[in-house]
């Protein structure tokens, strides 16, 4: 006996808000698709089809989604009538905008199948062949009747920096749902509409990019890696229409980075080699150091140490060479300085140097005051928990633990939880080897862990 379909009630209501017949429906998405080069039968009966449950094939539901879109006055996206979100080939779609409406609503939604999305290692090397100029046509397209000045985008970068404070004070999982919102509800429209200069253009889609950032970094930070690929590749895409030199060189580094951060170094080399060509000698100094940094931990993720080296004494000197003025895309990394000690000991850590990897964490601490860097001040402490315990300082690793749990409780973070599972698993062998402290802190870990 065959399963009967769920009536697609998503897209039935959007039918309705639109007030049209199924017959001057299709007659729309038929237009549509001959717009694009594409002849195709839709009919009354297929509308009736899909609106009982049935699948559009090819790319009849983007087409069916623009069909509406022109008929409310609005964009409508093919998750909104409930036919799905880009695929795997699809990580950087002809239409960013709707892509950034799509993903917004997804975490709104709370879509597990979304959300649960893996991480593609395959797809980490797309921006070396992407078409930027050919999307960039799209866009201009897009247009609305409304006008939006240099305030309104001023207003997004405002916010983005409220979102940001508090992300880094209570974790990827605190604001989730309303940074989204803001993204698909109130940034994207913005995008549409019609600017007076090309600069407040470019703004425009730059405050976007960082917003779409700080979504895909709080995925990040909640182990929602694939759902993070996503955003940071739409991320790289608002980016290219607002500086793809600088901007888009930093959304690289990004991709760079949370493969890194999987020990997914396929791809890694080459992003960062073509990030740091792109924008060498073409941004600042500091933001060249944190590309350099990012190479060089690509380096020394692909056992090429000599690179990685050099890299590394290259982005000390950029960074001391600059002032410290730096993109606001940049900037949201926090102190350059810390940052580029971060990823040195990083670095160092993959080549297993812990002595000179612990000094360089050390370092990124000064430079990240607990009030304001709370969850990324408790990692460092963490990685240098993990430095000092690879030099066999038993006892003054479990102090740092145990500083570093100071900072972790209260923080909704994925990759907070992930270090209290290394700090068990460590803490199970001190506690057989008789190390001071190991019983409490173990003690501590599973109260943390059970919150």
């Amino acid at each position: 006996m065959t399963a009967r379909k769920e009536p697609n009630r998503q897209l039935a209501a959007v039918i309705e808000e639109v007030g049209c017949t199924y017959e001057a429906l299709a007659k729309m998405v038929r237009a549509i698709a001959a717009e694009s080069g594409e002849v195709l039968h839709t009919s009354r009966s297929a509308v009736l089809s899909w609106a009982r449950g049935g699948t559009p094939t090819g790319r009849t539901a983007a087409y069916l989604a623009e069909a509406l879109a022109r008929m409310a006055k609005r964009t409508v996206t093919t998750a909104e009538i409930g036919l799905g979100f880009p695929a795997f080939g699809e990580f950087m779609a002809p239409d960013p905008l709707a892509t950034a409406a799509d993903l917004g609503r997804l975490v709104m939604l709370h879509r597990r199948d979304f959300l649960a999305l893996a991480f593609a290692a395959g797809a980490v090397g797309l921006p070396l062949t992407y078409d930027h100029q050919a999307v960039a046509a799209t866009l201009r397209g897009a247009k609305s009747g409304r006008r939006v000045g240099a305030q309104e985008v001023d207003t997004v970068r405002q916010l983005t920096g409220m979102f940001r404070t508090a992300d880094e004070r209570l974790g990827g999982g605190y604001g989730l749902s309303a940074v989204s919102s803001y993204l698909a509800d109130a940034v994207v429209p913005m995008l549409q509409a019609t600017f007076p200069s090309e600069e407040v253009r470019r703004s425009a889609y730059g405050a976007a990019a960082e917003l779409a950032t700080l979504v895909g970094w709080k995925c990040h930070d909640l182990g929602r890696e694939g759902a993070a690929q996503r955003f940071y590749f739409l991320a790289y895409q608002l980016a290219c229409e607002s500086d793809p030199v600088g901007h888009g060189a930093w959304m690289m580094r990004a991709l760079t980075h949370q493969a890194l951060d999987l020990n997914q170094a396929t791809h890694c080399v080459d992003l960062a080699e073509a990030a740091l060509s792109r924008a060498q000698g073409r941004v600042d100094r500091k933001t060249e150091a944190l590309l350099l940094v990012t190479a060089a931990r690509a380096y020394g993720a692909s056992g090429q140490r000599k690179n990685a080296a050099g890299a590394l004494l290259a982005a000390e000197d950029a960074m001391l060479a600059g002032d410290d003025r730096v993109p606001s895309y940049a900037g949201a990394s926090g102190p350059v300085a810390a940052t580029v000690a971060s990823h040195t000991g990083k670095t160092l850590t993959g080549m297993k140097d812990h002595r000179t990897a612990e000094r360089h964490y050390r370092a990124a601490l000064q430079g990240r005051v607990p009030s304001t860097y709370q969850r990324v001040r408790g990692l460092t402490l963490a990685n240098v928990a993990k430095s000092v315990a690879a030099q066999h300082r038993h006892e003054e690793a479990v102090i740092l633990w145990n500083e570093c749990l100071d900072l972790m409780d209260g923080v909704a973070s994925g990759r907070n939880k992930e270090e209290l599972k290394t700090v068990r698993s460590t803490m199970a062998v001190y506690r057989t080897r008789g190390i001071p402290g190991a019983p409490e802190l173990a003690q501590r870990v599973a109260e943390l862990a059970s919150v």
